[in-house]
């Protein structure tokens, strides 16, 4: 856990930033740009890459992966060059909660995973790596995308440990269980054997 240095107005402005940069609904964006239809009327729904993906567009899903894994790296990198590392924290967290909860969509945002991605990233890089390389053989196993968030996070803690980032272990430790929460519905449908497949439309 990082020492308490920032201000409470500097903490309150990267809250503020975090969020707003988390909030920016990508998958929405791309889909209007490139004609792909209401996503809330597609799949599950959701706002992030793997709906995209079930437009059929390739390209849309994996542009929405990279910017929504993109703005939570952005939230902590500026916080890193401008402010404390309590700031470069609470930022992730803001930005975290900005994609799962954006004021833009009625606070009916994503699941947070490419997010998440890429605060971890960014933080801490061989956490984050570890992270990405734990969804992507959780993900070609079971085929299910969610299974591969799921894992991802529930290990991120465990990874900060082994590698030596026990200052981000908090802020991991918080954020793999809103990953959890944002995916409960997800895990009662893997438990019930229902869980769309990778890259499954409607």
């Amino acid at each position: 856990m990082p020492l308490f240095e920032t201000t409470s107005a500097g903490l309150i402005l990267w809250a503020v930033i975090g969020y707003g940069l988390g909030a920016v609904p990508f998958g929405m964006v791309l889909a209007k740009i490139m004609g792909l239809g209401n996503l809330r009327e597609i799949g599950s729904g959701n706002i992030g890459a793997t709906n995209v993906l079930r437009t059929g567009n390739k390209l849309a899903a994996a542009l929405t992966l990279l910017l929504d894994g993109g703005k939570g790296a952005v939230a902590v990198l500026l916080a890193r060059v401008f402010a404390n590392e309590d700031a470069v924290q609470l930022a992730a967290l803001m930005a975290f909660i900005g994609h799962c909860y954006p004021v833009w969509l009625g606070f009916r945002g994503g699941k947070g995973v490419a997010t998440f991605l890429g605060i971890m990233l960014a933080l801490a890089w061989p956490v984050g790596v570890a992270c990405c390389l734990t969804w992507l053989v959780a993900a070609l196993i079971s085929r299910v995308s969610s299974m591969g968030a799921i894992m991802a996070a529930a290990l991120s803690t465990g990874w900060a440990v082994v590698l030596g980032y026990g200052e981000v272990l908090i802020l991991a430790f918080v954020l793999t269980l809103l990953v959890f929460w944002r995916h409960r519905s997800n895990i009662s449908r893997i438990k019930a054997g229902t869980e769309p497949k990778i890259g499954q439309k409607g």
